[in-house]
């Protein structure tokens, strides 16, 4: 078994960081061209809790080198199972995936989560990720290690790609959000305006 670990902070508040979190593998994000499919299974809000609970199944598509695929096979696409936990009370976003693809044969566990950042709790939030790798490869320990760190650098290759590009869904967040205020700042001083107007008729 590997691990990969790393904890970052970005520039936005829990509350735009928990938003945007649904748009992570939208049209905002280049950096995520991989993932090709996102849907939803189940959605519920715990009433004793609040704190809601998804279910979404993720589909990729990623080159992999030819001697993995000889060993997990020639499949282009995966697909991975996530979890997520948004608690608005404790201001904590829990993410739990597992792939679904090539299960038998290698297993990937990770675990993120997105709190307010100690340092500055109103305007940062902590990211953290954390993933257990472990290859099922029977006696092979040679092959095991080899494509568990073949996972390890996979997942140091995609963490930088994987910040840069949910920084960008956050600008593009901030900057929609900023233009609705900006509109429904306008909507409203029309409607003043034209109470006034009628008042004084």
């Amino acid at each position: 078994m590997k691990y990969f670990q790393q904890s970052i902070d970005f520039d936005y508040s829990w509350e735009e960081v928990s938003t945007s979190n649904w748009r992570k593998y939208g049209p905002w994000n280049e950096k995520t061209p991989h993932v090709i499919a996102v849907d939803t299974i189940s959605r519920s809000v715990d009433p004793a809790t609040g704190i809601l609970r998804t279910e979404r199944l993720i589909t990729c598509r990623q080159s992999t080198p030819k001697w993995i695929q000889s060993i997990l096979g020639g499949q282009d696409t995966s697909m991975v199972y996530e979890t997520s936990y948004v608690d608005p009370v404790a201001k904590k976003l829990t993410l739990c995936s597992m792939n679904m693809t090539w299960s038998d044969l290698l297993n990937v566990r990770e675990t993120c989560t997105y709190r307010p950042a100690a340092s500055s709790p109103d305007s940062k939030t902590n990211f953290t990720q954390r993933a257990e790798i472990t290859a099922l490869c029977g006696g092979w320990q040679k092959i095991k290690n080899s494509i568990e760190q073949f996972t390890v650098e996979r997942f140091q290759q995609n963490a930088a790609k994987g910040k840069e590009g949910f920084e960008m869904v956050l600008e593009r967040a901030r900057q929609v959000f900023q233009e609705q205020r900006e509109i429904l700042k306008l909507q409203q001083a029309q409607q003043d305006s034209q109470i006034l107007r009628h008042a004084k008729i």
